[in-house]
């Protein structure tokens, strides 16, 4: 069957209708704060319930257990902050109960936050807790860097959305991939978690989980990445590209995941999972790196962790080595699979296939599929163009 939601009930903090245009009507009367991309994705998600069960931003109990232990204040197992960061100067005149509108920097209203609580943190502390470095290189350890000495904290509730009219095909909220896989008659449901194009590797092992499972959900993040990662759009034509040639249609959905990466490895492979569990999906995959960035975590810290609490956590993880296409054996591999060389063995790094892209040059078939190289290579044409 699929899965519970994480906490046991999916959260819903979204108006809709005219309970929603009367909400936003009112809100125009609040006092306002103008927040980031980031945050308005954090939004969303907490009222879509994706990241049930929060209801709104994290009180300093909740932000305080989850940096100090891995669990929520109520000690269900959470990894990373959702939190709301200001600058204490933006926030002086705002008084504790009062319900605040908001706003991207568009000037829209997004959502409503009933503040709960002010508190200032430590910058340095979160980046280690969460992190495991305070290396500024690092572009989540900078992102923390760069928000404001504060946090607000309290529910909220969801007005409005970011367009998405690009991928409206495939914006589907927990709710919906619940309802999807139960017409589909999936009992058994595979999450994939990506933020760059799905490369031979990648479809091996989702492959191979699908041996296992009734279905595949492909669940591209769409939020904010690094600048040097592909975009969201050029990847999700990639993902039409390989859905339609290599994988069979009825075992596999493509559904968006508008969430900001955080590159948080280990700490943010937990917080993949309870998402995908609450998008419905019963078992997830964990490969090398999950969630990295540069030579910040160990190959298999992201699986050793998740190993700890994947019973708690109510998700089976399917845990992946390295694979990569062996010219002897003729076909994808691993160390578990393959006796020869790693001479003989083709896999690049995420750097070296946009390095060759932005030359034009196609990756060598065996670590990419050649319609795939070629949705990817006319996207970054067109970004230059642009």
């Amino acid at each position: 069957m699929v899965n519970q939601p994480h906490g046991g009930k999916l959260i819903c903090r979204e108006l809709k209708g005219d309970k929603k245009y009367q909400a936003i009507k009112e809100a125009q009367e609040y006092p306002s704060l103008m927040v980031d991309s980031w945050a308005i994705s954090d939004l969303e998600l907490i009222g879509v319930g994706a990241f049930s069960p929060l209801t709104g931003f994290m009180v300093e109990k909740d932000y305080t257990d989850v940096l100090e232990n891995g669990r929520l204040g109520n000690g269900i197992i959470w990894s990373i902050p959702i939190t709301l960061p200001v600058w204490e100067e933006q926030v002086s005149h705002l008084t504790i109960g009062e319900k605040i509108a908001l706003k991207g920097e568009n000037g829209l209203i997004y959502g409503i936050l009933t503040l709960k609580e002010k508190y200032v943190y430590d910058k340095q502390k979160e980046v280690k807790k969460v992190y495991g470095t305070t290396d500024e290189r690092h572009p989540g350890v900078k992102k923390v860097y760069e928000k404001g000495d504060m946090y607000l904290g309290g529910p909220i509730t969801l007005l409005r959305r970011p367009n998405r009219c690009q991928f409206a095909e495939y914006n589907m909220d927990p709710v919906e991939t619940r309802k999807m896989f139960k017409r589909l008659g999936w009992k058994t449901i595979v999450g994939f978690q990506t933020r760059n194009p799905v490369h031979r590797a990648h479809e091996y092992i989702q492959k191979t989980a699908l041996e296992s499972v009734d279905g595949l959900l492909l669940n591209p993040l769409v939020g904010e990445t690094k600048s040097d990662d592909i975009p969201a759009d050029v990847r999700m034509r990639s993902y039409e590209t390989i859905l339609e040639n290599y994988y069979v249609k009825d075992r596999v959905r493509l559904v968006i995941y508008p969430a900001a990466m955080r590159y948080a490895g280990p700490k943010e492979a937990i917080l993949h999972a309870i998402v995908r569990k609450n998008f419905g999906c019963t078992h997830f995959i964990v490969g090398r790196d999950h969630a990295g960035v540069s030579d910040y975590y160990g190959t298999y810290d992201a699986q050793e962790l998740v190993a700890q609490y994947e019973k708690e956590l109510g998700i089976h993880i399917f845990k992946f080595e390295h694979t990569f296409y062996c010219t002897i054996c003729d076909n994808m591999a691993s160390a578990k699979t393959c006796p020869h060389p790693k001479g003989n063995h083709v896999h690049l790094s995420g750097t070296k296939v946009r390095e060759l892209l932005r030359n034009g040059q196609r990756p060598p078939r065996e670590f990419s599929r050649p319609e795939v190289a070629d949705v990817l290579i006319d996207g970054m044409d067109r970004m230059k163009d642009n």
